[in-house]
């Protein structure tokens, strides 16, 4: 009798489905980090019934609620690039009050999060997507996109010195790997640099800047991988085509609808 119920069991075929966080993300909700959060929270049902993990496996037959209110549809994925001017936090709310840049964006749009971050000093592209999925893709070292940055700077530097940073650097106990820096001109004891990088830590261009004694003043990003900064205004928001998405994603966009 045993036996034959274990054998039962095999035959059935197991639940077909995603993981909860992921299918959250891809709703634009919120990133695949934040919706394990938000679950760990208790924010979070699955057939009316509260969820402790995001590993729970979902249908479409089941029904989702955040703070009670029903998941959003799946929708198609959709890139956005931003000009992001300085003053603004790269947050849905910030807890000392301060604008944030979803307080800024113009009507009409998606509901977005973004890959990476800029800080409240830092101004250019940004990029914005409705798919938390992909936001999580972009964001990995294994993507292995450049970061290009225009970078102002107190003091006097050289080609010479900058060349150095190739190598990598220590700063403060943390290693930074090796970055490219160009020197554009030097205008009094101010300089113009522009730097590439891919690993992007926290600070990164500004601690680096800082461990060669150059104090920045002035950040832009100007490129993110193959998309350009060019010239779209502050605080603009501009809509990548979906034939672009598929040229530079074709194996992320595998059998998924764009």
């Amino acid at each position: 009798m045993e036996k034959s119920q274990k054998s039962k069991e095999a035959s059935q075929p197991e639940k077909k489905g995603e993981r909860i966080a992921k299918v959250m993300a891809r709703a634009g909700l919120c990133s695949r980090r934040e919706a394990e959060r938000w679950i760990d929270s208790g924010r979070v049902q699955v057939n009316g019934k509260f969820i402790n993990t995001p590993a729970t496996i979902i249908t479409d037959n089941d029904t989702v609620t955040v703070d009670g209110q029903n998941l959003p549809g799946k929708e198609k994925t959709r890139l956005f690039l931003y000009h992001k001017p300085t003053g603004l936090v790269t947050s849905n709310k910030d807890e000392k009050g301060r604008d944030t840049i979803f307080d800024k964006l113009p009507h009409g749009l998606p509901r977005l999060i973004t890959v990476g971050r800029l800080d409240i000093n830092t101004e250019g592209l940004l990029l914005l997507t409705n798919d938390g999925e992909l936001s999580r893709h972009l964001e990995l070292p294994a993507t292995g996109w450049t970061r290009k940055y225009r970078v102002r700077a107190h003091g006097h530097t050289s080609q010479v010195q900058l060349d150095k940073l190739k190598k990598g650097i220590v700063h403060n106990k943390i290693r930074y790997k090796g970055i490219e820096a160009t020197m554009e001109n030097q205008q009094g004891d101010n300089a113009w640099v522009e730097i590439s990088l891919k690993e992007g830590k926290n600070r990164e261009v500004r601690n680096v800047m800082e461990a060669i004694n150059m104090k920045v003043n002035r950040l832009i990003r100007v490129s993110y991988g193959p998309f350009h900064l060019g010239a779209l205004p502050k605080n603009t928001v501009m809509e990548v085509k979906p034939q672009m998405l598929k040229e530079h994603f074709a194996d992320f966009f595998q059998g998924r609808d764009l």
